[in-house]
């Protein structure tokens, strides 16, 4: 059997032509897009690897910041929160915020605050240069020394509870001093709540202004009450001399310019009296008791209660006094003759010369407590 014609080949094979041996290509998957994702998920890696490195660096480096990596969500043990004395119930009044601000005093350091009661807060003339009170113990029977004690608390309270210590014992001082001259009470309450029956004039202007009605801060209160506790005790302070009076820095009354300057210890200025009202045999340091109640006089308005004294006006009657009376020559006083004018007989029946003479005027009774300051400087001139 003859063998099978072989297939013809088909006509693409016929055409195709060999690939010439000098062809060479290179073709790039990533110009159709294979790739692009793995190269940016090691570009992004490669970028958070060092933005780590240059964070956990410098917290390595100083480890007293660690604390910065702390959870977020993490919460601290919550601290109880102390109020100010201002925000208690009971301690505040109008403008508290600003009085126990201003008291309040920075923590002193090693070795500050070793110093005497003759420190920089008393500045003036030395302490020697004046005489000193004798001591004053305030005995009696309980009920006295109680008294005693909580009118003194009050006044250094009252007046002086922002002060150094030196300032609340020149106070005190002050006090005890008008207790030993025979111008002022001879008790400590006496002292301290002289004048507080009138609108205007007393003594210590806490007793009349309102200000008792300010409940007092315990701590204060408590270190108010020490300071009184020696003083009542026959402590006494030797800067404040024989002081009477005093003022803030930031006022001038009238009788400044007449008293004695001694010195000014913290924000008071103290001044005693000139002459014999001021000098050391003056004052009595001895102590009867017969306290009154510790708190302010019945409040009265009449012109009849009786007016704090005025220092200038002791100071002079003071010296009046120690000056003997000059001796006047009796020398008779010639009479003078008046001359009665001739009325004609109409004013003869109208009572003649009587008529003309001033009748039903006002008696004066002295110068009412509201005018009695008028015409004084309220500052010195030139200060």
């Amino acid at each position: 059997m003859p063998a099978a014609a072989a297939s013809p080949a088909p006509l693409w094979a016929e055409r195709e032509e060999p690939r010439p041996r000098d062809f060479t290509a290179r073709i790039s998957r990533r110009a159709h897009g294979a790739g692009r994702k793995p190269v940016r998920m090691q570009r992004r890696w490669t970028l958070g690897v060092t933005v780590l490195a240059a964070v956990a660096l410098p917290a390595f480096a100083a480890p007293g910041g660690w604390d910065r990596f702390r959870i977020a969500d993490a919460t601290e043990p919550e601290t109880a929160v102390v109020p100010m004395p201002f925000e208690r119930a009971g301690s505040s009044f109008p403008g508290s915020a600003f009085y126990y601000l201003e008291a309040e005093q920075p923590v002193p350091q090693v070795g500050e605050g070793i110093h005497s009661d003759a420190d920089d807060s008393v500045s003036g003339p030395a302490s020697g240069s004046s005489p000193s009170a004798r001591p004053l113990r305030i005995g009696g029977s309980g009920a006295d020394h109680a008294r005693a004690l909580q009118c003194m608390t009050a006044a250094i309270y009252y007046e002086a509870a922002s002060e150094s210590t030196a300032g609340q014992r020149a106070v005190a001082q002050v006090v005890l001093n008008r207790v030993a001259h025979p111008a002022y009470p001879d008790t400590v309450c006496g002292v301290v709540y002289q004048g507080s029956e009138r609108q205007t004039g007393c003594q210590f202007s806490f007793t009349c202004d309102g200000s008792l009605a300010r409940q007092p801060v315990p701590l204060f209160w408590n270190r108010a009450r020490a300071i009184a506790r020696a003083a009542l005790a026959g402590s006494v302070y030797a800067p404040a001399g024989l002081a009477t009076h005093y003022h803030t820095v930031q006022v001038n009354p009238y009788w400044a310019a007449s008293l004695h300057y001694l010195r000014t210890i913290g924000e008071h200025r103290f001044y005693s009296f000139n002459g014999a009202a001021g000098q050391p045999g003056t004052f009595h340091y001895a102590y009867a008791g017969g306290e009154p109640a510790a708190q302010p006089h019945a409040r009265t308005y009449s012109a009849e209660a009786v007016p704090a004294p005025d220092p200038v006006t002791l100071q002079r009657t003071f010296a009046a006094a120690e000056q003997p009376a000059a001796a006047t020559p009796s020398v008779p006083v010639p009479a003078v003759a008046t001359a009665v004018p001739a009325y004609s007989r109409e004013a003869r029946e109208h009572g003649g010369d009587a008529a003309y003479r001033a009748r039903n005027l006002p008696e004066s009774h002295g110068i009412k407590p509201e005018f009695a300051n008028s015409g004084r400087w309220i500052a010195q001139p030139g200060s």
